[in-house]
This record gives structure tokens, C-alpha cells and sequence, in this order.
């Protein structure tokens, strides 16, 4: 499943590639995805990108007054291809993105997109491809005027790294909250954007073992949670910045310290990571050096 580093990514790589372009044409594969109908989807055609944004596991491609907000789920990805490139597999939904005169002026470009290779000419056509094999994700079309809810988007708390969660915040809210320590992780409503990958990354950064009930945190393995879960994201982040294009459409997991490593050695002791997989969700940690 994305989560907040990954879908990052895509934001800043999506901004500089596809802002100040017009929607062209679009091309729904798979209706299951869609949240709004057909027609609506249509009227986006003519309508230029402003930017795109991560906020939690979601993407909000900002059209003017109109938008569309996607969360890709489990098996939701998305990539950007030249027309008549070959088709991802499981292809849901296509936008077809024209030529721009250039990047908007407004439009503040992540430092490191700069001068990248994987953007497309101002003068070439794009598209916007998100396949999902599973059909989970959800694609919202939010057009003016239109009162459509994104479900889960109301409860989201601040994103993981985000710069105004400080300590004070974090120890004020993971109070509100019980249950194991990796469930609430990955509780949208206490922070947004973790998941089951960055949840192991972060508690095995904190030293925390990952069913520990959160009643049972020392108020320095609070704060220890609250560095790793701002560390862990902007290392991820600078990962990913050299991992994932041109193929966005493709996850890197590959560079993770614990999660899906279980029976390897602890990159920290050297003791032999465990992993178990409770409702088909993996959860990998260090039974010696977590605690």
C-alpha cells in the first residue's frame, strides 16, 4: 500500500510533470474505481492542472475549482507513460494530459525534480495512468458544486512529518489513543500517511517492539517514537527521490531496514529478525534489540 514517503513522491514528480497542462482526454477502464459518474469525469476534460498534493495516503490533483482525489488502497499505483506506450496491466483510469507553454510560474517545483530527465517536453502529450488489479482504490471527482464525502478524509490527523506536529502535539494525542503500538501507527486519525511498511520502520528506529500496548510508553519512548516517526520519513523521502523514477508506478521496499526482512540479521544487533503476518498483514522487528 502507498504510504506518506511514496505518495510524496508522486506529488512533486506529478507537480512538475503534469501542472499547467490541460486534461486532453480521459478513458475509465474500470467504473469500480470511480466515485462520480461517468459524465462528471468527462467535464474535466479542458481543465488545467494547478498541482498535486499528498495529504495522508491520498493525492488531490488540483484543476481549478475542480479536483480529483485518489487513494489508491492496496494495490493502487500510479505512472506516467507517453501515449500508445504499452498498456500497465489492470489499467483503470487515463488521463490524458496536453502540451503546456511551461512549467506555471506559480508553481514551485521540489528541488530535487530539477532539470530531471524522466520530465516530459513542454510540447509533448502525457498520461496519467492508475491501474489497481484488485479494483480497491478509489478515485473521487470532486467538481464545483458537487458535495461528494472522501471517506476517512474528515477524521485524518497530521501526516507523520508533518513540520507543526512537536513533541507537545504528539504527546497531547497519542494520550487519546489505546491498543498496540503498531495499530496505532498506522491510525489514520492519530497521524496520517503510515502504514504496515513505515510502521515497522519506525518503531525499529525507536527501539519500541511493535504489540506493545501504548498505556504501557515511558514518556522518552514517546518522544523516541515522535524523532523516528520525522526521521524515518524525510530518510525515506531522499530514498525514494533516487529509487522510484522514471517507473512511479512501481513501489520500493527493497531499502527498508526490517520490514519483509524477517530471518535476516538485525542491521542494528545482529540478531535475527522475526515476522509474523496476522491477517495476511506483515509486521517484521528485532525481538533483541526492540523492547
Amino acid at each position: 500500500m502507498p504510504e506518506l514517503p511514496d505518495l510524496r513522491i508522486l506529488a512533486d514528480a506529478f507537480t512538475v510533470a503534469l501542472a499547467g497542462r490541460p486534461v486532453e482526454s480521459t478513458s475509465l477502464k474500470q467504473p469500480l474505481v470511480l466515485r462520480g459518474t461517468g459524465a462528471e469525469l468527462r467535464e474535466f476534460e479542458g481543465r488545467k492542472l494547478q498541482q498535486v498534493e499528498q495529504r495522508g495516503k491520498f493525492l488531490t490533483f488540483d484543476l481549478g475549482p475542480d479536483r480529483i482525489v485518489i487513494n489508491a488502497m492496496l494495490t493502487g499505483r500510479l505512472g506516467l507513460a507517453r501515449p500508445g506506450t504499452k498498456a500497465f496491466g489492470s489499467t483503470a483510469l487515463v488521463l490524458t494530459f496536453g502540451a503546456r507553454q511551461s512549467l506555471p510560474s506559480e508553481v514551485e517545483p521540489a528541488a530535487w525534480t530539477d532539470a530531471a530527465a524522466w520530465i516530459p517536453a513542454d510540447d509533448e502529450t502525457v498520461e496519467l495512468r492508475y491501474r489497481d488489479p484488485r479494483k480497491m482504490g478509489k478515485v473521487y471527482l470532486l467538481p464545483e458544486g458537487i458535495a461528494r464525502e472522501v471517506a476517512g478524509w474528515n477524521a485524518l490527523g497530521p501526516d507523520a512529518d508533518d513540520a507543526t506536529l512537536d513533541l507537545e502535539t504528539w504527546q497531547a494525542r497519542i494520550k487519546r489513543h489505546n491498543g498496540e503500538l503498531q495499530n496505532l501507527l498506522k491510525n489514520q486519525e492519530f497521524v496520517a500517511g503510515i502504514g504496515n511498511a513505515y510502521s515497522d520502520e519506525i518503531l525499529w528506529a525507536a527501539r519500541v517492539a511493535p504489540f506493545r500496548a501504548r498505556a504501557s510508553l515511558a514518556p522518552e519512548e514517546s518522544e523516541a517514537l515522535w524523532r523516528a516517526a520525522h526521521e524515518v520519513c524525510a530518510w525515506a523521502v531522499s530514498e525514494l527521490q533516487d529509487r522510484v523514477p522514471p517507473t512511479f508506478e512501481k513501489q520500493a521496499r527493497d531499502f527498508l531496514k526490517v520490514h519483509l526482512k524477517g530471518g535476516e540479521p538485525c542491521p542494528r544487533c545482529g540478531a535475527t529478525l522475526s515476522e509474523v503476518s496476522p491477517g495476511g498483514f506483515t509486521t517484521s522487528w528485532c525481538r533483541s534489540c526492540q523492547s
